[in-house]
């Protein structure tokens, strides 16, 4: 019988260890909602864009030599599929990236500016986790998925490490309640494990919400059949998966979903009174906060996952 490796709190300080090596905090930037102080934690400020390549640092850097040589494979609509691209440059591991024939033209072409492999998908016809399992097997790479593994769960939550320091020394409460943009679950489980003491809340757009269904049922509920056409193309994830449930389901992490409408407003808000530009998915959190769906409380904490827009979509959002 194969034990799966779970992720453990001690697994995301090595990785905030490892990132501290190679990388600056990204930004914590401090805003008053409703008369209190928010901490935004920028991840959309990293040098890929997103929080992903703290998890692809942390997950490529424990293979062995042999593996290494076998190279990875990894499936993504874009944002995973820049942090492992990222991480295998520096790291001289060949990458190939199964990527949605519809993932935004930005997307894909820094993946392949950063030198990876792309094969595409159709998003509604096929299943990139066979696509990726089938060419990591007949290569002998290594598989790395976006959210279910826990050298990944790890490497993200180490921005919960970052923003729980960052936040002590601008001297603001700890992290009482972190809000969380949710796809796979692996940030917000990461995070989880880092922060062990905050209340944890996932956000998802609607439609798309079944970390929040999962978690009031109590057992993993899929996004079903046709589900709503959203902005939010990093956020698209059929189903949780067992690894990241079961972490904040043991938190007793809650959930809520926002509307298109919202999250397009967060955008604007986000340029406004951050001076960042936010793609969708990353600006979800900020969304449930401005909605009012999740309230402000002293150490309020919001990740600001990805800033990784289709500059044409971006502009529509601006003018609105």
């Amino acid at each position: 019988m194969t034990i799966m490796r779970q992720p453990t709190r001690a697994g995301v300080r090595d990785a905030a260890a490892k990132i501290a090596e190679i990388l600056p905090p990204s930004p914590l930037m401090v805003r008053e909602i409703n008369g209190l102080a928010v901490a935004f934690k920028m991840e959309a400020l990293q040098p890929v864009g997103s929080f992903k390549l703290r998890g692809a640092w942390h997950r490529l850097t424990a293979l062995c030599d042999e593996s290494r040589s076998r190279g990875v494979v990894a499936f993504s609509s874009g944002n995973h599929a820049q942090g492992v691209a990222w991480a295998a440059k520096r790291l001289s591991i060949a990458a190939t990236i199964v990527m949605p024939a519809d993932a935004p033209q930005a997307k894909l072409a820094a993946t392949m500016a950063l030198g990876a492999e792309v094969v595409r998908y159709d998003r509604v016809t096929e299943s990139r986790e066979k696509i990726a399992a089938h060419l990591a097997h007949a290569r002998g790479a290594t598989l790395v998925p976006s959210f279910d593994d826990a050298w990944v769960i790890e490497g993200q939550g180490s921005a919960g490490i970052e923003a729980a320091a960052q936040m002590a020394a601008a001297g603001l409460p700890a992290p009482a309640r972190v809000v969380v943009p949710c796809g796979g679950g692996g940030l917000a489980a990461g995070i989880a494990l880092a922060l062990p003491d905050a209340e944890m809340v996932t956000v998802e757009p609607e439609g798309w919400d079944d970390m929040r269904r999962s978690l009031e049922a109590g057992w993993i509920e899929p996004v079903g059949e046709a589900p709503p056409p959203t902005a939010c193309d990093a956020l698209q994830t059929m189903r949780v998966a067992e690894r990241t449930f079961d972490v904040l389901s043991r938190r007793g992490a809650t959930g809520v979903a926002v509307s298109e409408g919202e999250i397009a407003e967060a955008q604007r808000w986000a340029m406004r009174h951050l001076r960042t530009v936010v793609e969708p998915g990353g600006a979800v959190a900020l969304a449930a906060i401005l909605s009012k769906r999740v309230a402000v409380v002293p150490g309020t904490l919001v990740l600001v996952s990805g800033g990784n827009v289709d500059a044409a979509a971006y502009a529509k959002v601006l003018a609105a």
